[in-house]
């Protein structure tokens, strides 16, 4: 990428380009296998697909609605209610989005002022970052740390300060793969409530666990439905991450002030996308628990076969992503492992450090995306197996 010009908005010079251009690009330069960036290498369900086509000869081909299509907002309703007992107003409580990383710029724009604090888990999803800076506020992070990656409390409490107006929670958590439990989560409810905080919850991850664990929205929790706006998207539940079709739900106040920042960032967007989600979430439920199952599969399978090399291994409990400790491989960190990976081994990986303020507890962890093939999981691990790693 070239270098920045002198003409860049402050806002914008202490935010470094997505780690997942640079190492998807580094992929197709090298011709490695790219077990970084979380995308499938197979689509979701084919009526899905079918009803996109279907929208589009149809001519539903203009702007919808500022706030989504009644239809998939009713079908986002729809499965609130149907997987957490949620009794939403399509109308009022449901914005459609361009994914869920708009829902998120979108809710952080709505709810921080400059100078706001807002807590974070930490390692973050890298936009997270980067809103927040956009939006002037402060990142406090508190820290999920190896190997268990469970929520400090402790830590969270000291988070918390007197100008800390926002949490922005992420479960199932990348890139650690933890699920917040409902101890957890209570405990994280009842600072939200103590101090009168809004909650933002990337919940994106929400089908696909492991293990017969279920994801709990915090809120369900008692005291928490009024603070709190919860973020999901079809990306990763039907495995169409290109069609950027999210959505936002929460009470009415929340979700309208939500809509006041969308509506200048895409005011609508992918018009014969949102049937075809509409559909997916009324009849393709059993996609995504057919997808957890595959995943878990390809979990154990990259784990086993990370085990065999000599770094630590971190299982996750969800999402796409299994998180090791390089360090044994002598490397100052784990970029440079990372970097020096596609010629060592033909493959291309994430090097954690990029989500991490506390740089010494991420400095030598990298991330692996499972949500491949299992032939290109099965070739990525022959490859690390047949590489000399060592620096």
């Amino acid at each position: 990428m070239s270098a920045t010009s002198p003409r860049m908005a402050t806002r914008l010079r202490s935010i470094p380009p997505t780690i997942f251009s640079e190492m998807s690009a580094l992929a197709v330069r090298t011709g490695s296998l790219n077990l970084g960036q979380g995308f499938p290498d197979r689509d979701g369900p084919p009526g899905a697909v079918e009803a996109a086509v279907e929208a589009l000869r149809a001519g539903r081909n203009q702007y919808p609605p500022g706030p989504g299509l009644p239809e998939l907002r009713e079908a986002v309703a729809e499965h609130q209610a149907r997987h957490y007992g949620l009794e939403l107003d399509p109308t009022s409580q449901v914005v459609v989005t361009a994914g869920a990383t708009e829902a998120l710029a979108a809710a952080i724009f709505a709810f921080v002022n400059p100078g706001d604090e807002m807590v974070v888990l930490e390692p973050f999803y890298d936009s997270y970052v980067a809103c927040i800076e956009m939006a002037g506020g402060v990142r406090r992070p508190v820290t999920l740390r190896a190997p268990d990656f469970r929520l400090d409390v402790d830590a969270l409490r000291a988070a918390v300060t007197p100008r800390t107006t926002t949490l922005l929670l992420n479960t199932p958590h990348n890139p650690t793969g933890a699920v917040l439990t409902r101890a957890e989560l209570e405990a994280v409810a009842e600072v939200a409530i103590e101090h009168d905080l809004v909650v933002v919850t990337d919940e994106v991850y929400e089908h696909l666990l492991f293990d017969g664990r279920a994801h709990v929205p915090i809120c369900t929790l008692p005291g928490m439905w009024e603070r709190t706006v919860s973020i999901s998207s079809a990306g990763k539940t039907f495995s169409f991450t290109g069609w950027k079709v999210g959505w936002v739900t929460g009470p009415a106040d929340l979700v309208s002030t939500v809509m006041a920042a969308k509506q200048w960032l895409t005011f609508s967007n992918a018009a014969p996308l949102q049937p075809a989600v509409a559909h997916a979430l009324r009849q393709e439920a059993g996609f995504y628990d057919g997808l957890a199952k595959e995943l878990e599969a390809k979990r154990d399978l990259l784990v086993e076969g990370l085990r065999g090399l000599d770094v630590e291994v971190y299982p996750p409990e969800a999402t796409y992503f299994v998180t090791t400790d390089v360090r044994a491989y002598g490397y100052p960190d784990g970029m440079a492992f990372c970097l020096a990976l596609p010629e060592r081994a033909g493959v291309v990986a994430i090097p954690s450090q990029v989500f991490y303020d506390d740089h010494e507890e991420g400095r030598h962890k990298v991330r692996w995306a499972f949500c491949k093939e299992t032939s290109v999981v099965e070739e990525g691990v022959r490859r690390l197996r047949q590489a000399d790693l060592h620096a």
